[in-house]
C-alpha cells in the first residue's frame, strides 16, 4: 500500500485544484484503480522516456522562450512537472543504475562511469532491477536506445533490448549512411551538422524502434517500454532541418556569478572536468551561442520524434491506459560559469526535467507543478507503484504521485564533487581544490552569489557541512580520510590538467556510447 504524505510545496492548477487531499487522489484514480463489474482492469502500460544530458531549463512551457518543445509542453500541460528534480550522481552510468535499482549512487557504490557490472548483476540475481521486477509481474519489457550497461548486451531483466550500436551496425550494412563523420567527438561542445538526413538519424531510429514495438507488442500483456534517446549528448550535431529552425532566434547568455565571472580567480577544482573534456573556457560569446543553438536543435529533434511516438499511442488507443514519464540522466553546464559537461552539482549539470503524463482522464491533475525536491531514484519507485509492485527495501525513492514533504538531497559524483540541499540552501563541495560554495536557491536560483564566507550564513554553512560529512561517512567512507574529504590539487591555471579526454569514440562495440 502506498504511503500518504503531508502535502507541502505543491502548486496545483487545472481540474481538481480546489479539492482536499483525499478527494484529489480518489477522484484521480491513483488510490482507486478503475474496475468494471467487480473485476480489476488490466495493469496500465508504462512508457519511460529519457534523454541524455538534457538540462532542466529546456522546456518552452516552463519558461524558455528560445526553444521549440511542443510535445514536452504537451506532457506538462496534460500532466505534472516536477520542477526541482535532481540527479544524485550526474553521470550517464550512475544515473541509469539509479533508474534500474532505485538506489542513489552513494548507496549502490556506482559514482563513476567506470563500471556498474557487479551491482547490476547482484540486483538482477535478486530480481530487483526495474526491468526484472516488471517482467516478473507480467509486463512485456523492452529497452530501446541507450542503456550504457556493462557488459553491453547484458539485459539485466529486460526481455529484449535494441541499442545504439545496433544502429551503427545497420548503417555499416547499408554502406550509404555514415553518421558522425564530421569528427566532433562524444565530449566536445563544438557545434557541427549531422552527416545524415533526419530520416537516417539515430534519433529517428530510436523513435522508429519504439513505434515498432508498440505496433507489434503482445496485446494480452501490459508493457514497459524504456525509450532512451542518445541526444542531446555531444557531439552537438543536429540535422540541418533542426539547425535551420533556430536561424535568427537569440540564445540565452551563459550564467556567471560573483565567484565565477573571472575565470582565473574562479575555484579551479570545479572546472577541472571541463578542462579535461572541452575547450569551452576559450569560447567567445558568439561561439557559445552557436553551441547552445546546436544543443537546442537536438532537443527539438528529439521532441518532434516524440510527436510521432505520442501519435502512435493515441492511434492505437494506448493513451487511455499508458503512463508516460520523461526525464534525463543529467544536464549540461553549456558554458555557465565557464564550465561544460556534467558531474557537477550546479543547476545546469544536476537539475533535470521530470514530467509525468497519466492515462487520459485519470491519475493526476493536469497542468500541475510540484516544486518540492525530487530525484531520479523516485522514478523507480513511482513506476513500481504504477505497476502495483512493492519497492524492495534497498530502494530509497518515493512515489511521485503521492503528496510529499520537503526533504534533504545528497549528491556524490566521482567521490570528488559533493552536494547537500535542505530548506532552500545548497552547499556544493569539490575535493579537487578543497572548494566550498553556498547558495540560497530561493533568492538566487541561478547560483550567482556565494554565501560561504559571509558571517551571516556561518551557522547554515556549518550545519550543512557537518551533515554532508556525516552522510558521506555513513555511505561512502572511502571518500574520507581522518574525518575529512580526500582532497587533491586543483589545476594551477585555466586549462592545466594532466589528462585530456575529448570523448574519442568510433565503433568500439565494447561500449554502448554511440550518440
Amino acid at each position: 500500500m502506498r504511503r500518504h504524505r503531508h502535502r507541502s510545496g505543491l502548486h496545483h492548477r487545472g481540474p481538481g485544484a480546489g479539492l482536499h487531499q483525499g478527494q484529489l487522489f480518489l477522484s484521480s484514480g491513483v488510490h482507486a484503480p478503475p474496475e468494471e463489474g467487480g473485476t480489476r482492469l488490466p495493469k496500465d502500460n508504462i512508457l519511460l522516456i529519457t534523454t541524455d544530458q538534457q538540462r532542466f531549463d529546456t522546456i518552452q512551457a516552463l519558461g524558455n522562450t528560445s526553444i521549440y518543445t511542443p510535445h514536452l509542453n504537451y506532457l506538462y500541460t496534460q500532466g505534472t512537472a516536477y520542477t526541482r528534480c535532481y540527479a544524485d550522481c550526474p553521470l550517464c552510468v550512475p544515473s541509469r543504475t539509479t533508474l534500474m535499482t532505485g538506489q542513489p549512487g552513494y548507496a549502490s557504490g556506482v559514482v563513476t562511469n567506470a563500471t556498474h557490472e557487479q551491482v547490476m548483476r547482484q540486483a538482477t540475481a535478486e530480481r530487483r532491477t526495474l526491468a526484472a521486477l516488471l517482467t516478473d509481474a507480467g509486463y512485456q519489457t523492452k529497452a530501446m536506445g541507450k542503456m550504457h550497461f556493462d557488459p553491453v548486451r547484458a539485459c539485466y531483466g529486460f526481455e529484449s533490448m535494441t541499442l545504439p550500436i545496433d544502429y551503427l551496425r545497420e548503417c555499416e550494412k547499408r554502406g550509404t549512411v555514415r553518421p558522425k563523420v564530421h569528427g566532433a567527438m562524444e565530449c566536445e561542445l563544438v557545434p557541427a551538422l549531422s552527416t545524415v538526413d533526419t530520416k537516417d538519424s539515430i534519433t529517428t531510429w530510436i523513435a522508429d524502434g519504439s513505434i515498432d514495438f508498440l505496433e507489434t507488442r503482445d496485446p494480452l500483456r501490459p508493457f514497459f517500454l524504456w525509450t532512451s534517446f542518445t541526444k542531446p549528448h555531444p557531439p552537438f550535431d543536429p540535422c540541418r532541418d533542426f539547425w535551420d529552425l533556430y536561424d535568427g532566434i537569440p540564445m540565452p547568455e551563459p550564467i556567471y556569478g560573483d565567484w565565477s565571472r573571472d575565470l582565473a580567480a574562479a575555484p579551479q577544482g570545479f572546472l577541472a572536468g571541463s578542462y579535461e573534456n572541452t575547450d569551452v573556457h576559450l569560447y567567445s560569446p558568439q561561439q557559445l551561442a552557436n553551441t547552445r543553438r546546436a544543443y537546442y536543435a537536438m532537443i527539438t529533434q528529439v521532441d518532434y520524434a516524440l510527436g510521432r511516438l505520442f501519435a502512435c499511442l493515441r492511434e492505437n488507443g494506448l493513451d487511455q491506459n499508458t503512463w508516460v514519464i520523461f526525464t534525463s540522466d543529467h544536464g549540461e553546464m553549456l558554458g555557465d560559469h565557464h564550465m561544460s559537461q556534467k558531474n557537477l552539482f550546479f543547476e545546469g549539470s544536476a537539475h533535470v526535467p521530470c514530467l509525468i503524463l497519466p492515462p487520459r482522464g485519470r491519475g493526476l491533475p493536469v497542468n500541475r507543478r510540484v516544486d518540492t525536491l525530487a530525484q531520479l531514484s523516485d522514478i523507480y519507485t513511482t513506476i513500481l507503484g504504477i505497476a502495483g509492485v512493492p519497492a524492495p527495501p534497498q530502494a530509497e525513492g518515493i512515489d511521485l504521485r503521492d503528496a510529499y514533504a520537503e526533504r534533504t538531497f545528497y549528491g556524490n559524483s566521482l567521490d570528488v564533487n559533493f552536494c547537500v540541499m535542505r530548506d532552500g540552501f545548497k552547499l556544493v563541495y569539490s575535493a579537487c581544490g578543497d572548494h566550498t560554495l553556498l547558495f540560497d536557491m530561493r533568492r538566487d536560483p541561478l547560483e550567482q552569489q556565494d554565501l560561504a564566507k559571509l558571517p551571516a550564513y556561518a551557522d547554515i554553512r556549518r550545519e550543512l557541512w557537518e551533515d554532508l560529512l556525516i552522510h558521506t561517512a555513513r555511505t561512502r567512507p572511502q571518500a574520507l580520510e581522518n574525518g575529512y574529504f580526500r582532497t587533491r590539487p586543483a589545476p594551477e591555471f585555466p586549462g592545466d590538467v594532466d589528462f585530456r579526454w575529448l570523448g574519442f569514440h568510433y565503433k568500439d562495440y565494447r561500449f554502448d556510447v554511440f550518440h
